[in-house]
């Protein structure tokens, strides 16, 4: 079943039909139509999760932020602050970058983002191509873990965990991964100062500069500090305080001057759209879980990886390979719904953690958004790029990047205790 839809992906087919219609004929054949009279049941399940509700709210959230020209500004004050140091731009595009992944939790829209605002200030700077490519993706990819994260809430429903919990469990790797991004991006212009020019001085009073920044950084903080912090305090559930994010952008579109009906009506349609391809897969998926199962599929697995030897161990470090492979190849979303599923029940009956495991995921999965060929992140960046970035400076910079992210990966399955799991 998985070579057929891996393969069927990549001869360009759908990906919500490939699986849907891999299951469809897999499951006839081993059990029959009979198999698929329980399809109505589940989906209704689906339609009638609350959790999944947070989704739409969360992307409604983003994509109005995205249209408020928040990046921008936040950018343009950051640069002015850290653009006199060498490499200061990039350092500020990984801090936007993780205030976007905080107050938007949407991938496509900050790499989008980052690639029309930062990059083309990099390349005027002189920047070593390949780094600026590198940082921008990089950057924009960050809301993968960074809460409040989609694929946290797909995570927590998956598993059946709170996503409140998962949130917490969340923010200690995030801030990890940003303070290695800046860290590498500060030893690469050290040692060399060309690849990573500083910016000009400005003749700017340090309070008028000072007044500027925080007058860029309140209000998306003072967002993030109400969806966050009303579900750390236990005060709204993760989709109250999604709904919380969506008005408080809406008001955020009316305190920059952005706000108007046609931008409401365009943030709600792309919101449709996004969630409607994330349910499709979701169904798809749910159609390929239920043939897998039902023909004996997780039983055969789970026996087989119950019997290896060191069986914990062996287990995470299988299971982070092969998402990490399957990462170059397919999206997040059905890495999610198809592999997660089947991998669980194992993961419990072993005795692990399962935030422990869904962080871990999690992070393997940020990795899949910078992987070529097929690394999201990387396309985005690529569509709005100037000419003269070519697709293998994009490649050549996320290299570095990828290998934080893979280091970040084996410090959470080695040493789980130094970030609270």
């Amino acid at each position: 079943m998985f070579a057929v839809a891996l393969l069927m992906l990549m001869l360009g087919f759908h990906v919500a039909f490939t699986f849907a219609g891999v299951a469809l004929i897999f499951g006839i054949f081993a059990q029959g139509p009979d198999l698929f009279a329980f399809m109505p049941y589940r989906i209704q399940s689906i339609m009638e999760n609350t959790i999944l509700m947070a989704m739409p709210l969360f992307i409604f959230m983003g994509v109005v932020l995205q249209k408020t020209r928040l990046a921008e500004q936040l950018l343009e004050s950051m640069a002015q602050v850290f653009g006199r140091m060498s490499g200061g731009i990039a350092v500020s595009t990984i801090l936007v970058g993780a205030l976007l992944a905080a107050s938007t939790g949407v991938v496509g829209a900050s790499v989008v983002a980052m690639g029309l605002i930062s990059l083309p200030s990099m390349l005027k700077y002189k920047y070593d191509k390949a780094l600026a490519c590198g940082t921008v993706c990089a950057s924009g990819t960050m809301g993968q873990i960074i809460p409040p994260s989609i694929i946290l809430i797909i995570l927590g429903d998956v598993l059946g965990l709170p996503v409140g919990d998962l949130f917490q469990a969340a923010l200690a790797p995030g801030l990890l991964l940003v303070a290695l991004y800046i860290g590498y991006i500060l030893l690469v212009s050290l040692r060399d100062p060309e690849k990573a020019p500083a910016m000009p001085s400005l003749d700017l009073p340090i309070r008028t500069l000072l007044a500027k920044t925080l007058k860029a950084i309140l209000p998306p903080l003072g967002l993030i500090v109400l969806v966050l912090g009303s579900i750390f305090a236990g005060i709204a559930t993760p989709t109250e305080s999604a709904a919380l994010g969506g008005l408080g952008a809406v008001v955020l579109a009316i305190v920059y001057r952005k706000f108007s009906f046609t931008m409401i009506w365009d943030s709600t349609r792309e919101t449709v759209i996004v969630t409607a391809m994330v349910f499709a897969i979701l169904l798809g998926a749910t159609a390929f879980s239920m043939s897998f199962s039902y023909t004996g599929g997780d039983a055969l697995l789970e026996e087989w990886l119950l019997g290896l030897p060191h069986a914990q161990w062996t287990f995470l470090i299988l299971t982070m390979l092969v998402i990490l492979v399957l990462g170059f190849f397919i999206d997040f979303v059905e890495i999610s719904f198809i592999i997660v599923p089947v991998l669980a029940p194992v993961a419990e009956a072993l005795g692990i953690s399962m935030v422990w495991f869904a962080i871990l995921i999690a992070m393997n999965l940020q990795t899949s958004f910078l992987t070529p060929p097929f690394g999201f992140s990387l396309f985005y960046l690529k569509g709005v790029a100037p000419p003269q970035i070519q697709t293998r400076h994009i490649y050549r910079g996320v290299m570095p990047f990828i290998a934080i992210q893979i280091m970040v990966v084996l410090a959470l399955l080695l040493f789980p205790e130094l970030f609270g799991l």
